[in-house]
């Protein structure tokens, strides 16, 4: 009888330890749940992606080290997410990640949850070693192999983060080369490996919100070859799809003049300057509209909300060419902003804008940058200014939910928390303004 109860108390104290543990990682939200919290979103470019093989790296390609501070300004400003593009095959050494990078990582995402804000954290360009390598030779080998690799540095990855909550979202990749069928297919190979590797590190990774990559990033591309639903996941709700957004070229990055065609200064039918050779000719508000359209079909209202990973376009300086005019261009910039935001967020897209911290707008090559890290202030007001009315005038066109979220900008003046008592800029949860319940994330 004695040895009976001793049984019966261990196997009760077995009991409540399996219940303990699995309570610590209770299932997180789903995707639907979390993507109206995360826009507008910030894209910390040219950081923590450069292929060098050391800490180094986070200045390699722009001079300003992150640091908590930079991050609370992101957070004032209105951003509620950031996406950190990230290379680790670069940071590895016979398939295993310096550990001396995953702790810089660490701290960088750190900063990010410390203010409350939505990570998104991804695989990105990391010379191409996946990118670009995995599709220009599809042979059984390679993608085999590549699919291993992607395995590896996903588990050490998601191991590293295991306990971080739904804050903390994966993205396999970032711009997978793929413009056919068959490239397209392997991309879901690869996307597969990435889910499961997740998903196998167990803990809150076991319901945490991934995000897989159309073909090339492209609408079109996404639209016409990709099949979100050839991926299995035993996390249902827990998946979304990330598409770029940089049309019209001309418009939004190209640098000079080509043999194919010129670059567009002005963007938006208001903003054309008569006489002018750079006036848009293509890719402006119904085209923009459109796109995005496309994916609202083809995901959203199946479900998965859709990342509009990286937009944006380059801000010139048209000082010094006769005719043009400098006002007309800041204006189609601000113009493209707000359109991005505007229409995004109504068709349930989360926009997270792009960010060099380049400073220099090199006469009419331009830069896309919009923060100057280095002294805390926006250089792009207009693109700025764009993105906090585009978020204004829109409403969440994704799942349906019975609370508004705040503005772009800070709480309302008058707001008030649901015990009555006034709150500021820094509050976070339910708040009230004006008989109205609002989230403030």
């Amino acid at each position: 009888m004695h040895t009976k109860k001793i049984y019966l108390r261990s196997v009760v104290l077995t009991l409540i330890l399996l219940l303990a543990h699995a309570s610590c990682f209770a299932q997180l939200p789903q995707a639907s749940a979390i993507a109206p919290k995360m826009y507008p979103g910030w894209n910390l470019g040219n950081t923590m992606e450069p292929p060098v093989s050391s800490l180094g790296a986070e200045t390699a390609w722009q001079g300003t080290k992150t640091s908590q501070q930079l991050i609370d300004y992101i957070s004032s400003l209105g951003f509620r997410s950031v996406r950190i593009p990230c290379s680790w095959d670069c940071h590895a050494t016979a398939g295993v990640i310096d550990a001396a990078w995953l702790s810089r990582v660490r701290e960088v995402v750190d900063y990010c949850l410390a203010d409350g804000l939505y990570v998104l954290l991804n695989d990105h360009w990391d010379n191409g070693w996946i990118e670009t390598q995995g599709f220009t030779n599809l042979s059984e080998d390679n993608v085999a192999a590549k699919e291993e690799n992607l395995r590896k540095l996903w588990t050490q990855i998601a191991e590293y983060f295991r306990d971080y909550d739904e804050h903390l979202l994966f993205a396999g990749l970032n711009e997978p080369n793929c413009d056919n069928q068959a490239k397209t297919d392997a991309l879901i190979r690869y996307e597969q490996a990435f889910i499961e590797a997740v998903r196998a590190t167990g803990g809150n990774n076991l319901s945490r919100t991934l995000v897989v990559q159309g073909p090339s990033t492209d609408i079109d591309n996404t639209d016409k070859y990709y099949d979100v639903t050839r991926l299995a996941d035993t996390a249902e709700g827990r998946l979304m799809v990330e598409v770029h957004y940089y049309s019209p070229w001309n418009f939004a990055g190209m640098e000079k003049d080509e043999s194919w065609g010129k670059m567009s200064w002005y963007w938006g039918s208001a903003n054309h300057v008569g006489g002018s050779a750079y006036n848009s000719t293509w890719g402006e508000e119904s085209y923009l509209m459109a796109q995005f359209r496309k994916m609202k079909a083809k995901f959203v209202d199946k479900g998965y909300p859709v990342i509009l990973g990286e937009y944006g376009c380059q801000w010139r300086d048209l000082s010094g060419k006769a005719g043009e005019d400098q006002s007309k261009h800041d204006a189609s910039v601000k113009h493209f902003h707000r359109q991005v935001n505007e229409q995004a967020v109504s068709l349930g897209l989360v926009p997270m804008v792009w960010d060099i911290n380049y400073t220099n707008r090199q006469a009419t090559k331009g830069t896309m940058t919009i923060i100057d890290r280095k002294q805390l202030s926006v250089f792009n007001q207009h693109a700025i200014d764009g993105i906090a009315e585009g978020v204004a005038a829109a409403t969440w066109g994704g799942p349906a939910t019975s609370l508004q979220r705040v503005p772009f900008r800070p709480v309302p003046e008058r707001a008030y928390s649901l015990s009555g008592q006034r709150v500021g800029a820094g509050f976070r949860g339910l708040v009230v303004s004006g008989g109205r319940k609002y989230v403030q994330p």
